[in-house]
């Protein structure tokens, strides 16, 4: 009996050490020790990161994600929708069937000048792909005139909103007086 569980325990001990290969835990991302960083009070410095398979395109992408990160900063139009479905079918022995969908569309629009790509790094992945990260930095004056333009037009539009409220007022106390 000693010698059954004296092989057992020799077998999970065997079990055990074949299983610590390599660690199935979260692994770090790469990211180069610039990313994220805020490194000047003149410009507001956005991000983008892109992995393709040309060098060239994973450049230009990485710079569209950074400049639609900056749009973003000065105005988004975010719409969403999510939508549930559930069916059963079948009589005896009837299944679910579920679906659940969800839909996210962001829009930004700003027109920046002056904007420089003030870092940037590839690597090539282990799938032989480049991904590159960048830096673009943008004048806060830049940023700061967009955000008066988008003032200034929602002003204009609650402006002439509260006009047309004031007239339709206007029109409804003539039509009372009038009857």
């Amino acid at each position: 009996m000693k010698k059954i569980i004296t092989l057992l325990v020799i077998a999970l001990f065997v079990i055990a050490a074949c299983g610590k290969g390599e660690s199935s835990g979260p692994k770090k991302v790469y990211a180069p020790e610039w990313w994220q960083e805020q490194t000047s009070p003149d410009y507001v410095q956005t991000y983008g990161m892109a992995i393709k398979v040309s060098q060239n395109s994973s450049y230009d992408a990485a710079y569209a994600n950074a400049m639609l990160a900056a749009a973003q900063y000065v105005e988004t139009y975010v719409q969403g929708m999510v939508k549930n479905y559930e069916e059963e079918a079948g009589v005896n022995d009837p299944q679910v069937l579920a679906l659940t969908s969800k839909v996210v569309k962001a829009v930004a629009n700003a027109k920046f000048s002056n904007v420089m790509v003030t870092k940037q790094e590839t690597i090539v992945t282990d799938d032989n792909r480049y991904q590159t990260f960048v830096r673009v930095s943008v004048p806060k004056e830049a940023v700061n005139k967009n955000l008066v333009n988008q003032i200034k037009n929602e002003e204009a539009l609650y402006n002439q909103f509260k006009a047309s409220q004031a007239f339709d007022e206007l029109d409804g106390a003539v039509e009372k007086y009038n009857k």
